[in-house]
């Protein structure tokens, strides 16, 4: 049979398993069993405190409505008529939370009652009592709501919620419980000492990882008793278990690391210098070698990673650069058809109005009127003005992806922009435009021309895609150190997913085989352009009723600017 050579990882995980995993099981069995021993103590400490504290609740809900029975007894000895005073405890139990009902008894004609212990307990009806001297043949009897008192007893156990909790009175009737078990309870009753320590905390258990804890109440007459229930026993041991489990691992891991430090970064750095030549030759350039340096590193190992990080440091370089220019040939290509496809489709309209209108006043075999004459001009001017448009918004679209649009800032009236924007528009086609700017408007900040291109871009969108005999509104507002401007037209509703995509170059509401209205799709690309360059801003909003508004944000004129 030929021997098989093993791999430096497998020898050293050989040589670890026996060196340190060993030592390490028997340590972690030593440490369990001492753990045990400090959990078990702790649950009868814990079980000590509950009971203390089932006992401070007690006196202190005891004494509270003992207090509250005293003064209620002061009142009924002001009362004249025990007619009168029945009346008066019925009233107050039907308004009470403590309290269920009031009787004013004799104690001839109650068997169960004790002069000596004001609490009187009924195990089989669950009632609890408080009494109080009236007189020397007459008591007041308060039953307690029992449910108000256990709540109160048993709301701060905190995380102690799963232990077990009786409180019995002097003859072993129970009185309240925390996760009442019957056969638990019975056991408990029967394992108490015959003479209990009074108002003393002491154990009496009989299974070691389970301590039982009784406290008698000398002055109520009352035991508390504490168990420890097996599960509560076997969570918290088990949990302590996983705990020291988890650290031996931790540690076992640590030291084996520690142990073959040596022969692993070794490996490492080789493993490194193969990764590296695998990547390089399946064109990764990103992935550079990085050995594990100290002072047993060989310096051969250092010497071929740096040498070998350089060089594709300067093949990634490389690599980065053509990528970049790559995209940018890309987006090239891509604007490049675009604009190709939205000029050649947007002027070819303008172009043909002009020479067929041009070429019907050229005519010399026809008489033309002056009427007609006046119109073919009209027609001639207005598609010259829209040629005129398309071109500017074209000549400012790389003035404004290269951030190098030049504003002339200064005190503009909006409602002088406003009106001869609506005559450029009205120009194109006769529609009702609504401007509700007046003449005392506060100055804007602004780029004069610049605002009116903003203003006739967002009013010729809004004659292109508003419903047919809708009107078009302006409106302006101030609001601080801001002037608030909206186009306001009725259209179709836009859904949200596509709002903001309208702000992109060449985005249109109807795609090419399905055009109807006019345009280059870049109206408001260069109105969000132009406004931002002005320190301002500018959103979209279309509501399921058909509106859609343009909101502009621009800065007020201040005085000071004028003297800046």
């Amino acid at each position: 049979m030929k021997f098989k050579r093993l791999k430096i990882v497998e020898q050293i995980i050989i040589i670890s398993l026996i060196g340190v995993l060993v030592p390490s099981v028997i340590a972690w069995f030593v440490i369990n069993n001492v753990s045990q021993h400090s959990i078990r103590q702790e649950l009868g400490n814990s079980a000590t405190m509950i009971a203390k504290i089932i006992e401070n609740n007690i006196f202190s809900v005891i004494s509270s409505d003992q207090h509250r029975v005293n003064e209620i007894t002061i009142a009924v000895k002001h009362i004249p008529l025990e007619s009168q005073q029945k009346l008066f405890l019925r009233d107050l139990a039907i308004n009470s939370v403590v309290f269920k009902d009031f009787e004013i008894i004799r104690p001839s004609e109650n068997s169960d009652f004790d002069k000596d212990n004001p609490i009187i307990f009924n195990s089989d009806t669950e009632e609890l009592w408080l009494t109080d001297k009236i007189h020397d043949d007459k008591y007041l009897k308060a039953e307690i709501n029992t449910k108000v008192i256990k709540d109160n007893i048993f709301n701060n156990l905190g995380n102690e919620k799963d232990r077990r909790i009786y409180v019995v009175d002097k003859t072993g009737k129970l009185i309240f419980s925390h996760n009442y078990d019957e056969q638990d309870f019975n056991k408990s009753l029967k394992q108490l000492p015959i003479n209990l320590v009074n108002n003393i905390a002491t154990r009496f258990d009989e299974i070691k990882n389970q301590p039982r804890v009784y406290l008698k109440m000398d002055g109520l007459g009352l035991i508390i008793i504490v168990n420890t229930s097996k599960e509560l026993t076997e969570s918290t041991i088990n949990k302590a278990r996983l705990k020291i489990l988890a650290s031996f691992l931790i540690a076992a891991m640590v030291t084996i690391m520690l142990t073959l430090f040596y022969c692993y970064y070794l490996y490492f750095n080789i493993r490194q210098l193969f990764k590296g030549i695998i990547a390089v030759s399946r064109g990764n350039y990103k992935k550079p070698i990085l050995p594990l340096i100290n002072i047993f590193t060989p310096r051969e190992i250092i010497f071929l990673a740096e040498e070998f990080n350089g060089m594709i440091t300067e093949i990634n370089a490389t690599y980065k650069q053509l990528k970049q220019k790559n995209k940018e040939l890309k987006l090239l290509d891509s604007f490049r058809s675009n604009l190709v496809d939205t000029v050649s489709h947007e002027l070819r309209t303008p172009l043909t109005s002009i020479r067929g209108y041009t070429s019907r006043l050229l005519r010399t075999d026809i008489e033309i009127d002056d009427e007609t004459k006046h119109k073919s001009l009209l027609i001639i001017k207005q598609q010259s003005e829209r040629l005129s448009r398309m071109i500017e918004d074209l000549l400012v679209i790389p003035d404004i992806e290269g951030a190098k649009l030049n504003i002339n800032f200064e005190a503009v009236n909006l409602l002088n922009i406003v009106e001869a924007s609506i005559y450029s528009v009205k120009n194109i086609e006769d529609r009702k435009i609504d401007n509700e700017i007046t003449n005392d408007f506060p100055l804007i900040y602004a780029d004069k021309d610049r605002l009116e291109q903003v203003m006739i871009n967002l009013l010729g969108n809004a004659n292109k895609y508003a419903y047919p005999d809708s009107e078009i509104k302006i409106t302006a507002k101030s609001d601080g150190e801001k002037a608030v401007i909206k186009v306001i037209n009725k259209a179709d509703y836009i859904e949200k997913s596509i709002l903001n995509k309208l702000f992109d170059k060449f985005i249109r509401i109807d795609d090419r085989t399905t055009r109807t209205t006019r345009g280059t799709g870049l109206g408001l690309y260069i109105v969000k352009g132009l406004i931002e360059a002005m320190g301002g801003s500018v959103s979209l909003k279309s509501t399921e009723d058909n509106i859609f508004t343009v909101k502009l944000l621009l800065p007020l004129y201040k005085e000071e600017q004028n003297e800046a």
